[in-house]
């Protein structure tokens, strides 16, 4: 069984390495439990999108230049390891962590981001429950935070950070933006042209998005 002080002391190895940009990841995603996963899936999702790749083992960097990790890292069970996650963030390469966690106490994006400062923290409330514990933070203390659920959008907001430094993830951005609009203009014109029944059977699926 794993140890949480190994996994300490491999965050802490990780920082001590002189590692350039492109070998780093640059998104972290943390979650204060595994049963966040289906929440935060969202982020995975929205990430592949955009290009980027896993990074699995910090010293065998993926192929692609973009990369992000992930780990669940309690900030009640796990405190010690929540702070060494926070703690060598910066120096370990990240330019932007996602963190979820849900129940009324959840604490793990507002600490993380807390303990990781100036690195940007987007807090994803796993729950509806946990929309005020994520967003309660003092004057001085920033945290970025979507709505309940809404870890998509979180690793949006992520990947929208990097993009005001590197033109490519820009323009990932851009082509991501261009292709919902033209899906929401292709289910529009069906709607019109077809009526309401060939809408519904065309769309029986359920693969349009149309809730705005």
């Amino acid at each position: 069984m794993t140890d949480e002080r190994e996994l300490i002391d491999r965050l802490h190895d990780e920082a001590a390495q002189d590692r350039p940009a492109e070998e780093t990841p640059d998104v972290g995603i943390i979650m204060g439990s595994d049963s966040d996963l289906p929440v935060m899936a969202g982020a995975y999702e929205a990430l592949f999108e955009l290009g980027f790749a896993e990074q699995t083992d910090f010293e065998s960097p993926p192929a692609e230049r973009f990369t992000f990790e992930s780990y669940v890292v309690s900030a009640h069970r796990t405190p010690d390891l929540m702070y060494a996650y926070a703690d060598t963030a910066e120096a370990r390469g990240l330019d932007v962590i996602v963190a979820g966690a849900g129940g009324k106490s959840a604490d793990l994006p507002n600490m993380t981001a807390s303990i990781a400062f100036p690195v940007p923290v987007v807090g994803v409330p796993v729950q509806e429950k946990s929309v005020d514990s994520v967003i309660g933070m003092p004057t001085g203390a920033p945290i970025t935070a979507v709505d309940a659920g809404k870890s998509f959008n979180a690793a949006l907001s992520a990947a929208q950070t990097l993009a005001r430094e590197h033109d490519v993830v820009r323009d990932r951005l851009v082509d991501f933006h261009e292709g919902q609009k033209a899906g929401v203009a292709d289910v529009s014109r069906d709607l019109h042209d077809l009526g309401i029944d060939g809408f519904r059977e065309r769309h029986a699926d359920g693969d349009s998005d149309a809730n705005g």
